[in-house]
């Protein structure tokens, strides 16, 4: 009896330390409805590109600068108007102090300040009543050309042509540069639009002497540049006179 007694605990010690084990295999075991940490290798190569949390570093490049706005059309600019399914309506128009060209059969149409595809699109809708679909053509025959201008205390002040990037300091520079009576703070007048004009104070004094070269500003078609004089004040001094106040002579 002792002896089957010893076997049973020993059979119940068995079956405990069984379902132990059990618990513990299942519960180190991940279920098939929750997350897994488990990282599977890839089996094909690497990705050439980093992950998003460490993007490759970039490098610094100078920004684009940006294209010049077409240009448009104004008064006395020429243009010649080609219809190449009717040759017989081509014409050469001027466009008018008040903005508008006289067209042949439509009469007149407004252009100012439009751009040549912009005017191709209005004579086409001017035409729609007369030609059916046209074609035309637009070609500027005389137009003015960009310009700056230079005023004030420089050697040859003026009007002068913009035929390539330049900056203020080379304006000046092509305006004949300064004289001695300038003062090397200077303002630029940029236009932008009919009721506004931007006011630029630009200092040439550490420009001149190769410091903030970047600040120099490249000056677009209209500009105008205004270079002031020194304000000199001439001390005079007056002695009593009899009868009123004299200049000293001596003084100066």
């Amino acid at each position: 009896m002792k002896k089957f007694k010893q076997s049973a605990l020993l059979l119940i010690a068995m079956l405990g330390l069984s379902a132990v084990a059990y618990a513990q295999t299942n519960q180190a075991l991940p279920s098939s409805n929750q997350p897994t940490n488990v990282r599977v290798a890839a089996t094909g190569p690497a990705p050439a590109t980093a992950p998003a949390d460490n993007p490759p570093a970039t490098i610094d490049r100078p920004e684009l600068q940006h294209r010049n706005p077409r240009y448009k059309v104004t008064r006395d600019d020429v243009l010649t108007i080609n219809f190449p399914l009717v040759p017989e309506m081509n014409q050469r128009v001027t466009i008018q102090p008040d903005g508008y060209i006289t067209l042949q059969t439509v009469g007149g149409v407004y252009i100012q300040d439009m751009t040549v595809p912009e005017v191709i699109v209005a004579l086409k809708k001017a035409y729609a009543g007369v030609l059916h679909d046209p074609i035309i053509d637009v070609d500027l025959a005389d137009f003015q050309r960009p310009y700056f201008l230079v005023n004030g205390q420089v050697g040859k002040p003026g009007q002068y042509d913009l035929r390539h990037d330049t900056t203020v300091s080379e304006a000046i520079a092509i305006a004949g540069g300064f004289l001695p009576t300038a003062k090397t703070q200077v303002f630029v007048y940029h236009r932008i639009n009919s009721g506004w004009v931007e006011v630029k104070k630009l200092a040439l004094k550490d420009l001149l002497n190769g410091k903030n070269a970047n600040e120099d500003i490249q000056l677009q078609p209209g500009d105008s540049i205004f270079v002031p004089e020194k304000f000199i004040t001439n001390f005079k001094k007056y002695v009593p006179y009899t009868g009123g106040i004299y200049t000293n002579p001596a003084a100066f």
